[in-house]
């Protein structure tokens, strides 16, 4: 089989590099082996709705190669293109196209069809919040945070179970068996206590606080809404929420809403199953005004419920009424919020949500605050998402600004736990880089941790998924061995997150040792006094080294896997430029990590002379090459003098 050269990740071969704008003229070169003389060599573009063949112009023989060229433009109308090479001579046909994981890079020769590249063509005028690239979020479950109020406001409901110790597990819930008493204990934090705990949160260098839902509710996770106008009484009140946004204004803190529009709970104003709300709801019967926001089988007990689960009846977003109540009224529920203080939304389960319902969502999110976000709940690489057989438009600069990452969460995991190499947690990252929009890229909200995954300490120890009895996983606690593993390797991933565009997202307590199972155990309470002393402390370090220096927020990137256990992260501002376009000063930042036992000995090309840690140790690195023995299980951060001077200077 002839051979053939193209890589996505160099100029030579496509220009620009990675997503494009609509209308930009996009150049492909392709290398095929010179003994081809009689090769026709033409390029495959194809999108949802149409495909084309250009014909390749030779532009250059060199030693071993011929040089094919040929460009588009790209449409004037998001979406993607994808493309592929065709290679005939003689009688006989052959292929270029992307490599066989599917993330770019180099490709390959393929004898039938190949997977083609991805172009993400977005539109222009793209933009997110000004704040996103340097921010840091912190993701709080109301319930578990801290208690303001000294259970005085748990007092409002009988229907429910109070924690008796702060420190007690959860209990274990059950929601598709439904009992009554699901998901209805609580410890009682709440948003004062948010409030008094803002010093923590500055602390850790935070610029955005992320709440799980805070709307009346039944449950103590409130993903059932009862009443989308309303602060759960448990949590307190409008004018709670209001003094918690100002307080955090004041420190540069924005609070983010946890939206739940594509389901309801059962006991809400608007199904009213057990007709604890003064309205008429649509359960209670098919004239009411509420009942064609649900999709009923046979009324008024067999209905559409999120993945299944009764208590959680679907709604139907694009019925008039709901977009008027949620997004387009005078006072519909997301100005109403935003209004009242809060700096944007997370939209709970974005697949379950049709592309038009989110872009009107955005445009009446930044009609009422430009510098507000939208923030969507997406598991997978949101530019080429298929949900429900549908392509999906989040990633293209008319619907999200931002997705959680959880991609880059299993890369990293995978990484540290030995799962995979370096080498393809570096293709793993880079592919993130070309595919998104460089607005959005550098805008993900990059987590370690959530609310419905295991707590990742005990992912990085190892112990996901222990074999135990589930009534056991409450109490399940790592050995000292275990704890020390997974720390060690959890600050290793802090210094990774803290290295990549994007925004670092904290679960709350992650930062102090928090263990726990599966969902609801990794929702324990916060341990105020208990904390993991050295593990808070690293995250406090590592952020306020990321907050203070552009080029962790706004650099280029690189990613180097210079050994299968050491993944570096190059970060570079050059010609006064930033990665975003804006003036800058020129800087340089290097990120190294040994995942290993053992000690490794790298060499890296960083293009400058010296590099510092914060801590002053000094690398000459002559001819811009760095040399270093990576301590086992550790992470090195180094800036060039001028950064270490800023650096000192801010915390000075």
């Amino acid at each position: 089989m002839a051979d053939a050269v193209h890589n996505t990740r160099d100029a030579f071969y496509r220009t620009p590099f990675g997503a494009a704008p609509c209308g930009t003229r996009v150049f492909l070169r392709l290398r095929v082996d010179a003994a081809l003389e009689d090769a026709r060599v033409s390029l495959k573009l194809w999108s949802s709705d149409k495909a084309e063949t250009l014909a390749m112009e030779c532009v250059g023989i060199g030693g071993m190669w011929r040089t094919y060229e040929a460009s588009f433009s790209a449409p004037q109308e998001p979406g993607l293109v994808w493309y592929h090479f065709m290679i005939e001579t003689g009688s006989r046909m052959f292929y270029f196209g992307n490599a066989d994981d599917g993330m770019g890079g180099h490709g390959r020769v393929w004898d039938d069809p190949p997977p083609s590249f991805q172009v993400t063509v977005y539109d222009g005028a793209f933009t997110t919040p000004q704040w996103m690239p340097d921010g840091i979020v912190y993701q709080i479950f109301p319930d578990r945070f801290f208690d303001g109020h000294d259970g005085a406001l748990l007092a409002r409901r009988q229907d429910i179970r109070v924690h008796e110790r702060w420190d007690d597990a959860p209990d274990a819930i059950d929601e598709r068996g439904a009992p009554e008493d699901a998901a209805k204990d609580f410890f009682g934090g709440n948003l004062r206590g948010i409030r008094e705990k803002l010093d923590h949160l500055q602390s850790l260098s935070v610029s955005a606080v992320y709440l799980n839902p805070i709307f009346k509710a039944n449950s103590n996770h409130k993903y059932d809404t009862g009443d989308y106008t309303q602060i759960d009484p448990t949590f307190g009140d409008e004018e709670e929420f209001r003094a918690l946004c100002a307080a955090a204004k004041e420190r540069g803190i924005r609070v983010l809403l946890d939206g739940v529009f594509s389901h309801t709970g059962e006991d809400s104003a608007y199904f009213n199953r057990f007709g604890n709300y003064d309205s008429v709801g649509a359960h209670q019967s098919a004239l009411s005004r509420y009942f064609a926001w649900y999709k009923f089988n046979r009324h008024p007990d067999d209905y559409v419920c999120w993945w299944g689960v009764p208590t959680l009846p679907e709604i139907n977003e694009m019925w008039p009424s709901f977009l008027d109540f949620i997004i387009r009224s005078p006072d519909a529920v997301v100005a109403k919020w935003l209004r009242a203080g809060a700096g944007g939304w997370r939209l709970d389960v974005a697949d379950e949500l049709p592309d038009e319902f989110i872009a009107m969502l955005r445009e009446r999110v930044k009609a009422e605050d430009a510098d507000a976000c939208v923030i969507g709940e997406v598991w997978e690489d949101a530019t080429n998402k298929v949900a429900y057989g549908q392509p999906r438009k989040y990633a293209l600069g008319r619907g999200l600004d931002s997705v959680m990452n959880y991609p880059l969460r299993l890369t990293l995991i995978a990484f540290l736990t030995g799962q995979e190499n370096a080498a393809l947690a570096r293709r793993r990252i880079l592919v993130q880089k070309e595919n998104y929009p460089k607005p959005m890229y550098y805008a993900l909200m990059n987590l370690m941790g959530s609310h419905d995954r295991t707590r990742i300490l005990n992912v990085l120890a190892d112990r996901e998924n222990p074999s135990i009895p589930a009534q056991e996983m409450g109490g399940y606690r790592l050995t000292s061995e275990e704890y020390a593993l997974g720390a060690a390797r959890l600050r290793l991933m802090i210094a990774l997150v803290a290295g990549l565009p994007g925004m670092p997202s904290v679960y709350y307590g992650d930062e102090a040792g928090v263990q726990g199972l599966r969902d609801p155990f990794c929702r324990a309470a916060y341990p105020w006094g208990r904390e993991d002393g050295e593990l808070l402390d690293s995250f406090r370090k590592v952020l306020a080294v990321r907050r203070h220096l552009p080029v962790l927020r706004r650099g280029e990137v690189d990613v180097i896997a210079p050994h299968p256990d050491v993944l570096c992260v190059l970060r570079s501002i050059s010609k006064g430029r930033d990665a975003l376009g804006e003036p800058a000063r020129d800087a340089t930042a290097f990120i190294g990590v040994n995942r290993s036992g053992e000690k490794r000995r790298v060499v890296v090309d960083i293009g400058c002379e010296t590099l510092i840690t914060p801590e002053g140790v000094v690398f000459d690195c002559p001819g811009g090459m760095l040399s270093v023995e990576l301590a086992p299980v550790s992470a090195l951060f180094a800036v060039d003098g001028a950064s270490k001077s800023l650096l000192e200077k801010r915390e000075g």
